[in-house]
């Protein structure tokens, strides 16, 4: 940090540091740019985080971030109550909500089962889902965990968890993306897709 910045300066550089994707020096630009733009960035963004701080909670149904509780995605009757999405965290929820193409209910875990981080199912939203299931009327879950060994390992666990239920476990399809060249996918890829074909 500049040791010409004064306390207020480098308290705002360091917490903006501890943002994901922000190292010290994205901190400090970023901390410039705002002190620059008071009235423009700063003081709304300010306003923004507090009422932020004191409104959004998290939906006691799935998780989801939200001013209401139940969240908005689970109040809607429109939506399809027998299908249930299950995401890693909430930012995969709003990427699914981006496409558009996903008309069911979410379950955000909170994370993935992790034997490195100690992470277990304890830790994780895994309960909440099972007794959602339980309850009855949801006729499939889809596991859209990332394609990575603790996603795969939280896919299995909650495969098992769910297996008497009487719902359908599926996943996401994983393959070559639309607009993808084989030339630059990786060799996980390629296998993922060619096992997951089918018939045109």
């Amino acid at each position: 940090m500049a040791s010409s910045a004064g306390p207020e300066i480098e308290r705002l550089i360091a917490l903006l540091s501890k943002l994901p994707g922000l190292g010290p020096r994205s901190a400090r630009r970023s901390a410039l740019a705002l002190l620059k733009k008071r009235d423009q960035l700063l003081r709304p963004l300010a306003l923004a985080m507090a009422e932020a701080a004191d409104r959004v909670k998290s939906c006691t149904v799935c998780g989801a971030l939200d001013t209401t509780d139940p969240c908005a995605i689970c109040s809607d009757q429109s939506r399809d109550q027998a299908l249930i999405c299950v995401v890693e965290e909430v930012g995969a929820l709003w990427a699914l909500e981006r496409g558009g193409s996903f008309r069911g209910r979410y379950h955000v875990l909170g994370g993935l089962l992790s034997a490195l981080d100690g992470r277990g199912p304890e830790a994780l939203r895994t309960a909440e889902l099972q007794n959602r299931v339980a309850a009855g009327g949801v006729r499939e879950v889809i596991l859209a965990l990332p394609a990575t060994v603790d996603g795969q390992t939280t896919a299995h666990y909650l495969t098992e968890r769910l297996a008497s239920s009487g719902a359908s476990v599926t996943s996401l399809a994983r393959g070559v993306p639309v607009g993808g060249e084989l030339d630059w996918l990786d060799d996980g890829t390629i296998a993922q897709a060619l096992r997951a074909r089918r018939p045109l």
